[in-house]
């Protein structure tokens, strides 16, 4: 079934234990890649793509059950890494260095997302409690915008 290879981030959310950490490492890799094909917008088109993708099997897969966030679906630590990720591809670009030249931005915005993933706060817990395929990408969405929010504050201390 097509959505469970998509929600499962192709099996990654079966990796035991913590899945939600998994997901969310898988997508460094992934994000590097997708950065060097075609710089930080092709990153941002994933983004997009990787949530309504991932709306659309969380909805498929979770009808089948009756658990509305099963551990196992991790897309939606992926897309909010991502998010967490993007300043870091915009500002690898920007400076004309590698992504991973970057790297206390990086291990900075993989903290914050797993810290604000698992303490759900304001915001990101609302989504969470929706209890639908919407909420179960919103709240990693959310969380990731934190983070992100973090990783700029941290690159302006750091950088001015």
């Amino acid at each position: 079934m097509i959505a469970k290879l998509i929600v499962t981030v192709a099996g990654i959310g079966y990796l035991k234990p913590a899945p939600g950490t998994w997901g969310s490492a898988a997508a460094l890799p992934f994000a590097w890649v997708l950065w060097l094909i075609a710089g930080w917008p092709f990153l941002a088109l994933a983004i997009v793509s990787g949530f309504l993708k991932g709306w659309w099997g969380t909805a498929k897969y979770i009808a089948e059950g009756d658990n509305h966030d099963p551990s196992e679906v991790v897309i939606d630590e992926l897309v909010g890494q991502w998010i967490a990720l993007l300043p870091i591809a915009i500002g690898a670009s920007h400076a004309g260095v590698s992504f991973w030249a970057l790297w206390p931005g990086i291990l900075t915005a993989f903290i914050a997302f797993r810290l604000f993933d698992i303490w759900k706060p304001g915001p990101i817990g609302w989504a969470d409690r929706r209890g639908d395929a919407l909420g179960v990408m919103l709240d990693d969405v959310i969380a990731g915008l934190f983070a992100a929010v973090i990783v700029l504050l941290g690159a302006y201390i750091s950088h001015g």
